[in-house]
């Protein structure tokens, strides 16, 4: 079955909506360019303070080569993203012979400038909008604060994966993110860019699901389509009035 972005929600029952659980990156911001920005910052960091691991890890390209090997090295800590950045400085630390204790405040740095996301257009809007409206909890697999990035006034609650230890499409994050809100699963709408992640593990979780489709993709997976498929959280938001 597909869909493309601007569908009519017409299975979107809007009166059974209780509560929002949200994605964060790339859904309230486009994250690529803020990880971009925090790797070079930590390129230059190290090239102060451990001037050997920046000579073999010259730019991001080999920092991200190194994740992968802990990634291999490490499956425990795939849903923590904070703690796989952390033990990829310590190794790339360990292979140059620098001291590996400089991971706290190399990956403190790093943690620092993945808070300054820049926003959507319409995604402060938005938030304004459906916290008027209903109890908003963000689930997440990444290690973004909302609260570092000055929107936290906006949520009842902010889950992510590196706290709870598991990640989407696991139906317990949505569980979870329903019961922050207070609420049944079936009277959550989840909102979210991945088509995997968010929308099919919020249909499994038996929640409504509205797939943020700014690209109109056709959905690809098994089973029943999202509720709603939109261009822009201001469609959804129209929607919801």
């Amino acid at each position: 079955m597909t869909q493309s972005a601007g569908t009519h929600p017409h299975s979107m029952d809007v009166g059974r909506i209780r509560a929002v659980t949200l994605d964060l990156d790339d859904t309230l911001w486009p994250v690529w360019p803020t990880i971009a920005r925090a790797e070079a910052a930590l390129v230059d960091w190290l090239a102060v303070h451990a001037p050997a691991t920046a000579a073999m890890y010259a730019d991001a390209k080999a920092l991200r080569a190194v994740r992968v090997q802990v990634e291999a090295l490490r499956p425990d800590l795939l849903h923590d993203l904070s703690a796989l950045r952390r033990e990829s400085i310590r190794l790339a630390l360990t292979q140059a012979g620098d001291d590996p204790r400089l991971a706290e405040p190399a990956f403190d740095l790093f943690f620092a400038e993945r808070q300054r996301v820049d926003l959507f257009d319409d995604a402060l809007k938005a938030l304004e909008f459906l916290a008027a409206r209903y109890p908003v909890v963000a689930v997440s697999n990444g290690n973004a604060d909302v609260h570092r990035i000055g929107i936290g006034r906006y949520f009842k609650a902010s889950l992510s994966a590196t706290v709870l230890g598991v990640a989407k499409p696991d139906a317990r994050i949505f569980q979870a993110g329903a019961q922050a809100a207070g609420v049944a699963c079936g009277a959550v709408l989840h909102v979210g860019d991945d088509a995997l992640l968010d929308c099919r593990g919020a249909l499994d979780a038996g929640m409504q699901a509205a797939w943020l489709n700014t690209a109109g993709a056709a959905w690809a997976h098994e089973g029943a389509a999202p509720h709603a498929t939109v261009p822009s959280l201001t469609v959804l938001c129209q929607w919801l009035a």
